[in-house]
């Protein structure tokens, strides 16, 4: 994390084409502390974040040049740990599903409160991944093995990348196998304890997780959606 953030000043990349929004947002954020830059489209952003070191990029969809999702999936190869949050005028859930998939770690949708936002800015840098791991040796479940303090995931002998928030829902589950987590316990334990609003994001995350696990040469312990509850990491057969 850049030197901003660890002095409680995170820098914000703000990405939106409306001038009455991005006004309202750099007002709000200086007002709360953050520092902030203003780009009105993806490639100034593109170049802006190649500039300076940014802690998290608000990213709108409608964006006039390129679409938001390009540029959220660009920010994440070449970014892997900032924060993206989408802020969206879709309401089809397919929209929003394909930003966080394409690496965003939370959404907004228009119009929203800055009250929100700012609250789930707070809870997102709370959790960041660099923060200290818990104590604790490898876990191995089967082929897998997750090391919380080296932060890494293997499967048989091949190393696994995965995202930091699929590695602590990954940690989190695997910390108990056979036992079923609830939702808020996850929200709580990856996100933040005081999380409101869609969880959404933890059943793309948890999607997203799924996938790179079965992209793997050897079979990884299966993840049961328990409906209405939350999920269930599996012992072997």
């Amino acid at each position: 994390m850049s030197t901003a953030a660890r002095s409680d000043r995170a820098h914000v990349l703000v990405v939106e084409d409306d001038p009455t929004i991005g006004r309202h947002l750099e007002t709000g954020l200086a007002g709360s502390g953050y520092l902030s830059t203003w780009c009105r489209t993806g490639t100034n952003a593109l170049a802006e974040s190649r500039r300076r070191a940014y802690d998290v990029v608000l990213l709108d969809l409608g964006l006039p040049d390129t679409d938001g999702i390009d540029i959220a999936r660009r920010l994440r190869a070449d970014l892997p740990d900032i924060l993206i949050v989408i802020l969206t005028a879709r309401t089809d859930e397919i929209d929003v599903i394909a930003g966080l998939d394409a690496g965003a770690d939370d959404y907004l949708v228009k119009p929203f409160s800055l009250t929100v936002l700012l609250a789930r800015l707070r809870a997102h840098l709370r959790r960041r991944p660099d923060d200290p791991p818990e104590a604790g040796g490898p876990i191995r479940i089967g082929a897998l093995t997750v090391d919380p303090a080296a932060r890494r995931c293997l499967l048989g002998d091949t190393e696994i990348t995965l995202r930091p928030k699929e590695f602590e829902l990954l940690v989190v589950l695997a910390r108990q196998p056979g036992t079923a987590v609830a939702r808020e316990t996850l929200m709580a334990q990856v996100w933040d304890e005081n999380w409101f609003g869609s969880t959404k994001t933890l059943d793309v995350t948890m999607s997203a997780l799924r996938r790179r696990l079965h992209e793997a040469a050897a079979e990884p312990p299966e993840i049961t959606t328990l409906r209405g509850h939350g999920y269930r990491l599996e012992y072997p057969k």
